[in-house]
Formats: structure tokens, C-alpha cells, sequence
């Protein structure tokens, strides 16, 4: 069972940051290839499983979910945040966004093709996150792939570390630890990116990507 009060805390944190939020990161792609890149390497390997249907998980202000569709998918967005969604919706008319918990999706078993999850697990207080892994597994179709983006701690002797996220207390993962996390859950890790820090970011925190496929 997650944790209702840190759900609660950080749909309280987004709601309240979520006008700024969508000003800050709306465009952010158009200056990140190697984003994109991964983004394009997804949705080819998302595409050929559950009709190309995608989650965007923890969707923010949905660009990330129009630039899916963009791609070809059946890409439609998921966050806990009411507002969040709203501005999603406003911006994406013709996309589908949903509020919702990454731990209880309203999607059938095996429904879909792809599950994205770019910077959303970083509230999940470690002890619940196994429960999120288990919900991936159970919406992804056989050979359907997740994408988890999250930044790395700074030493794999930390497998986790707190940290004072601008919205809300986040968490940073070692690498192999969330990859083995993903293993227990039936997710294998077929590929990651690996994004060091530029010199003018305000983290100085390695960024990565694992992408996954049901087993």
C-alpha cells in the first residue's frame, strides 16, 4: 500500500507549483537530443506491442506526451495532479489526460505497449516503490518496454539519497539497485543512458534512463 500522505504531499506541492512548472519545461525538449533520442529509441520499441498505446506516467504538462504522439503512438498522459492535468488538456485538446496514481492504474492487465516514467518516481518514498514496478509489469503487454528517467545518488553504496527537490522531498537511485528493482519485478533492463551534469546545471546529478522490457 503506498503511502497516502507523501501522494498526497506532492499532488498538494504540484498542484500548487503547476502554472510555473509548465512555463519552466513545455519546451525543454527542443534543446535536448539526447533526450529525444531516447524518447525515438521508446516509442520504435513501444510501438510494436499493445497497438502502440503509451502511459506517460507523472505527464506534468504533457509535452512529453504530445511529443509521443508526435512520434506515432497512442500516447496518453497520467499524473496525480488535478491542475497539472488541467493545463495538459488545455494545451493538448486533442490528447487524452487522466488524473491518476502510478500505483492504481485504471488499465486492464496487458493493455499496453509502452510505460514512460520520466522523473516521476523521484517522490516515491523507497519502501513503496516496489509496488509502482509491480503495477508497470501488470499494464505492459509480454515484450512491452518502460522507460524509467531518474537521477542517479552519488555513490552505488547509496542506494538511495533525499534531496530538496524544488516542488517536494525527491529521492535519487543507484542505477543497478533501481535496474535489479526492476528485474524483481518481471521488468529486464535492455539499455540505459547515462546524462552527465553540464557545468551551468543547478544539480550537479548524473541523469539516467533504463529502458526495460516485460519479460
Amino acid at each position: 500500500m503506498i503511502e497516502q500522505d507523501a501522494l498526497g504531499a506532492t499532488r498538494e506541492a504540484y498542484d500548487a507549483a503547476a502554472h510555473t512548472y509548465a512555463q519552466l519545461f513545455r519546451d525543454t525538449l527542443r534543446d535536448s537530443p539526447l533526450d529525444r533520442a531516447i524518447l525515438g529509441a521508446f516509442a520504435e520499441v513501444a510501438g510494436a506491442r499493445g497497438g502502440g498505446q503509451v502511459a506517460d506516467l507523472g505527464c506534468g504538462p504533457g509535452h512529453v506526451t504530445a511529443y509521443l504522439n508526435e512520434l506515432g503512438l497512442a500516447a496518453f498522459g497520467v499524473d496525480a495532479s488535478p491542475t497539472m492535468i488541467e493545463l495538459s488538456r488545455q494545451a493538448y485538446p486533442s490528447l487524452r489526460f487522466d488524473v491518476g496514481s502510478m500505483a492504481a492504474l485504471g488499465i486492464a492487465d496487458g493493455e499496453l505497449g509502452g510505460v514512460l516514467s520520466r522523473w516521476s518516481i523521484i517522490h516515491t518514498p523507497p519502501e513503496d516503490l516496489p509496488v509502482i514496478l509491480a503495477e508497470f509489469h501488470r499494464v505492459l503487454a509480454p515484450g512491452g518496454h518502460v522507460l524509467v528517467g531518474f537521477s542517479a545518488s552519488d555513490d552505488p553504496s547509496h542506494l538511495t539519497q533525499s534531496f530538496d527537490h524544488a516542488v517536494t522531498l525527491a529521492y535519487r537511485w543507484s542505477p543497478d539497485h533501481l535496474a535489479a528493482m526492476l528485474r524483481d519485478s518481471g521488468l529486464v533492463e535492455v539499455a540505459r543512458m547515462v546524462r552527465e551534469p553540464q557545468p551551468t546545471d543547478r544539480r550537479q546529478f548524473q541523469e539516467i534512463h533504463l529502458l526495460a522490457r516485460k519479460a
